[in-house]
């Protein structure tokens, strides 16, 4: 029994069928590569409640394409009809949260470039007495 013959075997003994499976096993796969790629882009600058929120997303990803029909009865519980709404209202929520701070984020750089621009600019001034100096010298000569 080689390798792909023992995922196919794996979906039935889960309690789901073999094409279900792969779709599952992709979708995991994925999920755990888009966050192993986030961690080791940013590395150890980011901080441990990102790092919580990331690992209980993925965690949450992978508990939903496991198990799809408890994230039904989630959503039957809180009177949504179906799980993929569920899903998709909190992937709304997320991404309009993710939109929030990317824009305070971008503010904030902006505000940081703009004080250096204007820093840098004081810095490499000529003096006032440098420059009356050398406009003198250029009248006179």
């Amino acid at each position: 029994m080689g390798a792909p013959d023992l995922i196919l075997a794996l979906g039935p003994a889960l309690g789901v069928g073999s094409r279900t499976f792969i779709i599952q096993l992709l979708l995991v796969l994925g999920i755990v590569a888009i966050i192993g790629w986030l961690f080791a882009k940013r590395g150890a600058k980011q901080l441990a409640v990102r790092r919580l929120l990331v690992i209980a997303f993925a965690v949450f990803a992978v508990l939903t394409v496991l198990f799809p029909g408890v994230l039904s009865r989630v959503a039957n519980l809180v009177g949504v009809g179906r799980g993929a709404d569920l899903l998709l209202y909190a992937t709304v929520l997320v991404l309009l949260g993710f939109l929030a701070l990317q824009e305070a984020r971008t503010k904030a750089a902006e505000k940081r470039t703009t004080y250096l621009a204007r820093r840098l600019a004081l810095d490499e001034a000529e003096h006032a007495v440098d420059y009356r100096e050398r406009s003198l010298r250029a009248h006179e000569g």
